[in-house]
């Protein structure tokens, strides 16, 4: 056997190795700084252990003019926004860990629906969402 190639051979399994550990590290962050928490002050973010946020958790931006539903993917983001006088009602399922929260148009096409919230924080966005709406009508 040749001792240059003897020596040549770990070289490419580190070469491999580090590969592989460059791919994690780079897949890892990717998946860290996409799930971060969008800026606000009413921002509720899914629980990574429910349904449909494992990788990336959906999260509900609540301002006083809309409410916006987030959902990173590997590749861009979904946003599904329903301005504050388009919303008709707030439905909240509470389960064993999880809640999850149904927001309805006016016009009753494609609700928002959050999966994987805590009980407080489907219940500080019902009160936030009346809150608004009542803000929205009395200035009129």
């Amino acid at each position: 056997m040749d001792p240059a190639t003897a020596s040549s051979t770990p070289t490419y399994l580190y070469w491999i190795a580090a590969s592989l550990v460059a791919f994690a590290v780079l897949l890892v962050w990717s998946v860290l700084r996409k799930g971060r928490r969008l800026p606000g002050d009413h921002v509720f973010r899914a629980s990574r252990l429910s349904k449909g946020n494992r990788i990336f958790p959906a999260q509900v931006m609540i301002t006083p003019t809309s409410v916006s539903l987030h959902h990173a993917q590997w590749i861009g983001r979904r946003e599904e926004s329903i301005h504050m006088a388009h919303v008709a009602s707030v439905k909240i399922d509470t389960n064993i860990i999880f809640s999850n929260v149904l927001i309805e148009t006016t016009g009753g096409h494609h609700p928002i629906v959050c999966h994987g919230h805590t009980k407080g924080d489907a219940i500080r966005m019902k009160q936030l969402i009346e809150k608004f709406q009542t803000e929205h009508y009395v200035k009129k």
